[in-house]
């Protein structure tokens, strides 16, 4: 009889003790699992070690996910690596490596992973909005696009600016129908920076209290809140899991499902009342470049793509710009002593009657340091959209794969021990020379750098300072008699939102 290999004396073993094969497929899957997330390379990057198949997922405390960040980048150094389920990431951390990493080597760091989510709410190819986008045709497209349309239709000039300056004016209105009571601005605060993005992209504005509008800011901040979460990052990582019938998925589905409808009613109406001659704002410019590429069947001008653009646009400027303006509110009631040194400036250089403008930013030293330091201290984004490397490369003398997640974290940039007198408070001096000068600071990068920095940073800086600086010349802001003090700790878990707060708005 010839001779069994032991392989198969093995398997008839295990075949014939059920318990014993319980075992050996158990352990067949890790070693599986191992193998799967083992890298090959001895030069990766330190990182803490993993379980099975959740990798480091347990070891993250959801409440506090950027000290956890900050105490392994203590632990294991500016480059360190964490596994998420069988994904490897590796996180940067400091001033002087992100800028390294991301500035002559950053043609590397281009691309994107469409996480498996993303397909359940439309992207695929050729409709993956921008934020989102692989480096591709349709990123290249979109970027030059929407940095010439915003061009367009004001964006650094004097006609958008004067819309901003008259927003302002409508939400400075609003505050004075407060009449010195006690209220949440946040809600105002959202309405005007969407106004904005109304204006560019609808061609109009709406008044606070347009059903229509009211029903696309709720939706879309349901859809902020949900997307934010720790659980819903998880979530959207797993292929599969937007099948299942519950969870945080569902609801983001729910909202972006019914914002799509709102706006594809809104660019049918487009269609109906444009003239191809003259394009009134952002919509109307995308189904003219539409018209264009008719017959191409690689552009990434249609419809579908038009609706995924629209809710990006209003998500990113929603989330950065309206929390940055709740987060400079705060710091004014925290900090009376420089809310009056704001409004001292303000007085000497605009008075109470002339709006200001972005131009005064110049004559206006410690008001511009205030907004600098608004943006880093409140570090709105401390973690950016993970890069996806084209090739392989080094870093620190750590060698990372083609392929590697990347993500670089702007918390330890803004707040860079070696970059800032005092990182981790609320001075805006650090903008201000010995003089009283405003100066610019190399390691100031709320809005990232390299090839996907945020398209929406001058519209942001446009609209921070003019929404900011209107509101302290008509308004002192304090705290409402008998309340404590507001907590200056953030909530949420991937962006940085001031907990709910009440302030008093007194007419100057």
């Amino acid at each position: 009889m010839q001779e069994v290999p032991w392989l198969w004396t093995l398997i008839i073993f295990c075949w014939n003790n059920f318990t014993i094969l319980i075992v050996f497929l158990i352990l067949f899957v890790l070693l599986l699992d191992h193998v799967k997330r083992r890298t090959s390379w001895s030069h990766y990057p330190p990182g803490p070690s993993g379980l099975p198949f959740l990798g480091n997922l347990l070891q993250f405390d959801i409440n506090n996910i950027f000290e956890d960040i900050e105490q392994k980048r203590k632990e294991f150094g500016a480059a360190f690596s964490v596994q998420l389920g069988w994904t490897n990431i590796v996180v940067l951390n400091g001033y002087e490596l992100i800028r390294e990493t991301f500035g002559p080597k950053s043609d590397v760091y281009l691309d994107r992973l469409l996480i498996p989510f993303l397909h359940t709410l439309g992207y695929a190819r050729k409709k993956e909005g921008l934020f989102f986008a692989s480096y591709s045709r349709g990123w290249k497209e979109q970027k030059k696009f929407l940095h010439l349309t915003w061009k367009r239709f004001g964006v650094g000039k004097k006609s958008l600016e004067q819309n901003i300056t008259e927003e302002a004016q409508y939400l400075c209105s609003e505050f004075e129908q407060k009449e010195g009571n006690p209220f949440n601005p946040q809600i105002l605060l959202a309405n005007a920076v969407n106004n904005v993005i109304c204006i560019l992209t609808f061609g109009e504005r709406f008044n606070y209290s347009d059903e229509k509008f009211l029903k696309l800011m709720q939706l879309t901040d349901e859809l902020l809140k949900t997307v934010n979460s720790i659980l819903f990052q998880v979530v959207s990582m797993i292929p599969g899991m937007s099948y299942i019938s519950r969870g945080p998925h569902c609801k983001v589905v729910k909202c972006y499902q019914e914002i799509q409808v709102m706006l594809r009613e809104i660019v049918n109406e487009h269609k109906d009342s444009r003239d191809p001659a003259f394009a009134r704002d952002f919509i109307d410019a995308f189904l003219e470049e539409t018209e264009k590429t008719k017959g191409d069947p690689d552009t990434s001008f249609n419809e579908d793509n038009l609706l995924i653009l629209n809710v990006e646009l209003f998500i990113g400027g929603t989330l950065s710009t309206a929390a940055t303006l709740q987060w400079g509110l705060l710091f004014m009631v925290l900090y009376p002593d420089i809310q009056k040194k704001v409004h001292k400036e303000i007085d000497m250089v605009l008075g109470r009657n002339k709006w200001p403008i972005t131009e005064n930013q110049a004559n206006m030293h410690y008001t511009n340091a205030v907004v600098h330091e608004i943006h880093r201290y409140a570090d709105i984004t401390p973690l950016t959209i993970p890069y996806l490397m084209r090739k392989d490369t080094e870093i620190l003398g750590f060698f990372l794969p083609k392929k590697t997640l990347v993500v670089p974290n702007l918390s330890s940039v803004l707040k860079d021990e070696t970059m800032w007198e005092k990182p981790f408070q609320f001075y805006p001096e650090h903008f201000l020379d010995a003089d009283g000068h405003f100066v610019k600071q190399e390691a100031f990068l709320p809005f990232s750098l390299g090839h996907r920095t945020c398209p929406g940073e001058q519209l942001t800086r446009m609209e921070i300072f003019i929404f900011f600086t209107s509101l302290l010349q008509n308004f002192t802001f304090c705290i409402p008699d008998g309340q404590p003090r507001p907590q200056e700790d953030s909530e949420y878990n991937l962006a940085r939102f001031p907990h709910a707060f009440e302030i008093c708005a007194i007419s100057r």
